[in-house]
């Protein structure tokens, strides 16, 4: 899985080091507000302020499968996750994801799709969340949908994530694991929308309809 995150990492880590335009610039270009297809993006949880996160460490129960978690450190490169389509129905590059889109999120690191299925989370007893898949291709659980206010998923808006498969929303409610993983927090999913489960994106490599990337960093 370390060859494999490389690989994953060399494809996408020229796009960081290219132009960084500044956050007034995108409030002249509507097209620079929203999150689109192939952007790479930190998300937040805002009740919890953490960022998810996961890395090549494996829950101890449950799936056994890479865990998924949240963690309060902006810089951390194990944060970064690409926004992409269903299996077998790709979405376009540098479109922006619509409200109500079903879109795959892949950890940047390790190829690995965000991920639930029916078995308890380790500190909650919510549903499990992980990180699933090799090369970026798991299965139909990796679906997540994108839920919005408007017609389109914008940048600086809080949005849910809802799994197809079971119905429940990506959350956080502040469950700390310790050793290995000291400090960071439990992410799971939950049957109910509540304050713990609005994400919202922030630090990324923002793809646009020209498919040129732009840099976008929030304080």
């Amino acid at each position: 899985s370390k060859q494999l995150g490389l690989r994953v990492a060399e494809h996408i880590e020229p796009l960081i080091v290219l132009m960084n335009v500044g956050t007034d610039a995108g409030k002249h270009n509507s097209e620079l507000s929203y999150v689109t297809c192939g952007s790479l993006v930190k998300l937040l949880n805002t009740r919890h302020n953490v960022r998810l996160h996961s890395h090549d460490v494996k829950y101890g129960s449950g799936s056994g499968q890479q865990s998924v978690t949240g963690v309060e450190n902006a810089d951390d490169s194990n944060s970064y996750w690409q926004i992409r389509g269903k299996p077998n129905r790709p979405c376009k590059r540098g479109v922006a994801i619509k409200c109500g889109e079903a879109i795959r999120i892949t950890h940047m690191k390790t190829g690995r799709n965000l991920h639930s299925h029916r078995f308890n989370s380790p500190l909650s007893n919510n549903q499990e969340v992980s990180a699933f898949g090799e090369s970026g291709e798991g299965d139909d659980l990796d679906v997540w949908a994108v839920q919005c206010d408007n017609d389109h998923w914008e940048r600086d808006e809080a949005v849910r994530f809802k799994h197809v498969g079971t119905d429940v929303y990506l959350s956080v409610t502040g469950e700390q694991y310790g050793h290995p993983i000291r400090g960071q927090r439990e992410v799971h999913g939950m049957k109910s929308a509540n304050q713990n489960n609005w994400w919202r994106s922030m630090e990324g490599v923002f793809i646009q309809p020209s498919q040129e990337p732009l840099r976008h960093d929030e304080l």
